[in-house]
């Protein structure tokens, strides 16, 4: 998962405040994200059939399946930044809850905004019922409704019950898929039963609260303890991922059904292990290389959902149609090389159209 980590002075009309921020190692442990997405699905769109077995492509696709863990992670620590503000502005309780219910909503609507243009772009090959895939947007948008109840606790109540939740929810998984549920319509099952396709509710919910319990702690400590909190993040996440592939291979099992890269309560530990070993590396380079600089990971992970959003209808689309599963590895990793550049160039045409806009002068009547 290393790469070499690329910087550039800071434009004249960038944001410092948004690059200087003692939590932006968050972003830019997104944006790593949003790369690490990239080459996965551009890889699993272009390459040929025949090369999908060597381990250039098997590792591309390994890696490809840490984003929406991160993702959903992080998007449970900015829930949690809400959750604290309410409490800071004395919201009561389930005023609190109704606040988050509605940033939940937002995540609805930009879900089914999502599947829509999918679904419109791609007429009249596609069905109506791809409207009702089950995207990681959609995730989201179930497990913070769901969360929103977290707003009855304190921030420092999070901090020890959110991590039980993400266990809970971790710990059903295998349970869920054994479970008979053909009787639920299949875009109700979707939301809800682990599957290879689709970013069910079991297990992918859990990163939600673990990432929840870390933002709360986050709003907690001073930048002193930050560091210590994060060292000893750094020591849980080796922790995680040995634990998590010993129980994972052993022979037996307390679950009668359960796949190891579907549902495992293991398969959760070491990716939320993976989660914590990235942000503790992200927070080193943030504090101690960037100094507060411009960088263009932390630029695209500030633009992520951009990315997200755009990079799966050229990716997927009809765009490029003729080189879909049919390049060799020469040409997809110039179709990564290529595509990420556009990325990038689109978040920064993004950042400096808000700056323009943020930079004009008020008019009055």
């Amino acid at each position: 998962m290393s790469a070499q980590v690329q910087e550039q002075t800071a434009p004249t009309q960038a944001p410092k405040q948004s690059y200087g921020s003692r939590l932006g190692f968050l972003d830019w442990a997104r944006g790593w994200a949003a790369l690490i997405m990239l080459q996965g699905h551009i890889f699993h769109s272009f390459t040929a059939t025949d090369l999908r077995q060597g381990s250039i492509y098997n590792l591309s696709q390994f890696l490809g399946g840490m984003p929406p863990a991160i993702f959903l992670f992080l998007t449970g620590c900015t829930f949690s930044f809400l959750m604290n503000s309410n409490e800071k502005k004395g919201i009561a309780p389930w005023q609190s809850v109704l606040t988050c219910l509605r940033r939940s909503g937002y995540l609805w609507a930009l879900a089914f905004a999502f599947r829509f243009q999918l679904w419109l772009f791609g007429q009249p090959s596609s069905p109506w019922t791809d409207l009702l895939k089950v995207d990681i947007l959609n995730c989201m948008g179930l497990t913070l409704s769901a969360s929103a109840l977290m707003g009855l606790w304190t921030t420092r109540q999070r901090t020890v019950r959110a991590p039980l939740v993400g266990l809970a929810i971790a710990a059903v998984s295998p349970l869920v898929t054994a479970t008979d549920l053909t009787w639920l319509p299949t875009f109700i099952r979707s939301y809800f039963v682990p599957d290879y396709l689709q970013f069910s509710f079991f297990p992918w919910a859990a990163f939600v609260p673990f990432g929840i319990a870390f933002g709360s702690i986050l709003r907690l400590l001073d930048h002193a303890h930050l560091e210590r909190f994060l060292q000893w993040g750094c020591i849980a996440a080796f922790g995680l991922i040995i634990g998590g592939q010993y129980f994972g291979q052993l022979p037996y099992s307390l679950y009668t059904k359960s796949e190891f890269w579907l549902d495992s309560p293991a398969l959760i530990f070491v990716k939320l292990g993976v989660v914590l070993l990235l942000l503790a590396i992200a927070y080193v380079w943030h504090e101690y290389g960037l100094h507060g600089r411009f960088s263009w990971i932390k630029l695209v992970g500030m633009h992520s959902l951009l990315i997200y959003w755009v990079h799966t209808e050229i990716v997927y689309g009809r765009w490029f149609w003729m080189w879909k599963e049919n390049l060799d590895l020469k040409g997809a990793y110039s179709m990564v090389v290529a595509i990420t550049a556009f990325m990038i160039w689109l978040c920064y045409a993004w950042e400096q159209r808000r700056g323009a806009r943020r930079a004009q002068p008020l008019h009055t009547n």
